[in-house]
Parts: structure tokens; sequence; C-alpha cells
């Protein structure tokens, strides 16, 4: 009997991935309300607006179910997740993700003062370096799901801090973007987020 109790869960749990199983073609239908913002291929030109393309699929979709139940606030993401189901979130996410990152350049006067922030954080102020969760290169880490800062716009970057900081965003695992963001000083915010504009 409880052999096929195990047999059982295992089928269904087969059962329920397939089912939900991402669609990046059907994703790409699906992103037309997200290019206004995003740009059909992810790479946002508006430096509020994130770019999307090669981000984590998990990560993205995550994103939208937050901005959905209202965990994550966001005038106008708002009205565009509340008729997506878990479904065309996944699919969106993993069109996103399939799409390649054009990136941007940091600001030369930031690069020094944002490298030993993003490789090395704040000892003296206990803020974390950024290379141990989102990797030396700002790839992010998908299985823990630490997004990919690769290339993100330094503006958009910047606020993000910003409300971590102030608690304004607080969809973070266990705190911990606002733990760190809450010792960080407003020029570690610029550099930092310039240095990651240019990660490559």
């Amino acid at each position: 009997m409880k052999t096929w109790m195990i047999l059982l869960s295992a089928v269904t749990a087969l059962v329920s991935v397939e089912s939900f199983a991402a669609d990046a073609a059907a994703g790409k239908a699906k992103t037309a309300m997200c290019a206004g913002c995003h740009m059909a291929d992810g790479n946002s030109v508006n430096p509020d607006w994130p770019s999307l393309a090669g981000q984590h699929a998990d990560y993205i979709a995550k994103q939208l179910a937050d901005f959905k139940a209202g965990v994550r606030t966001d005038a106008t993401m708002a009205p565009m997740v509340a008729a997506l189901s878990e479904e065309d979130m996944a699919d969106i996410a993993a069109y996103f993700e399939g799409q390649t990152a054009k990136g941007g350049e940091a600001d030369p006067e930031l690069v020094e003062a944002g490298k030993a922030m993003y490789v090395s954080g704040n000892a003296s102020t206990g803020v974390a370096a950024c290379a141990a969760c989102h990797g030396p290169t700002g790839s992010g880490n998908p299985a823990a799901k630490f997004p990919s800062l690769q290339g993100q716009h330094a503006k958009y970057t910047a606020k993000q801090l910003r409300d971590f900081r102030s608690g304004a965003r607080g969809n973070d695992a266990g705190k911990m973007m606002q733990d760190i963001a809450a010792s960080m000083t407003d020029a570690e915010i610029e550099a930092v987020a310039s240095y990651v504009q240019g990660l490559r």
C-alpha cells in the first residue's frame, strides 16, 4: 500500500509539472502588453523600467505573481498582471529569459566605488558584497532565485535599492535585501547601481 501511495504521488507530481510547463513561444504572443515598457525583446530603453531580457524565468514569474497578489506594488504593473494566470506568467517569463540582454555602460567616475561595493560590500557598516549572491559578473543564481543584474539600468536598480531601504518594497525572501539596503548610503547605491549597469 505504501509503495502504491509513493508511486501515485510521483505520478501526480509529474503530471502537475507537465501541466504547468512553460512555453516560450506562447509567451511571446502574450507579451504584447509588456512591449510598451519593456520592448518586444525585453531590452527596455527607458531607465525607469527594467530590462527583462535574459532574466531568470523563475524570478520574473515570482515578480509577476507578487504584483498580482499585491505583495509588490506598482501602479503601472498592477493592472497589467490582474488577468494573468500562473500559466501566462510562466510562459511570459520563459520568453524573456530566452532573449539576449544588450546591457549598458557604467559611469567611469563611479566604477571604482561601485566595484568595491559590489565585490566587497562595506564591512564597517555590515553591507554584504553583492557578488556573494548575484555572482562576480552579475548573472545571479537561478536555483536560489537571486536575479541577474547584468546590464540592468542604473536608475532602476538604484530605485529598487532605495525602496528596499525604505520598506516600500518588501517581497525579498527573509528581508535579505531590505537588511542589506538599510545600511547603504545614497552614494553607495548610486555607485553600485552604475557598476551593475556595466556588468557583462
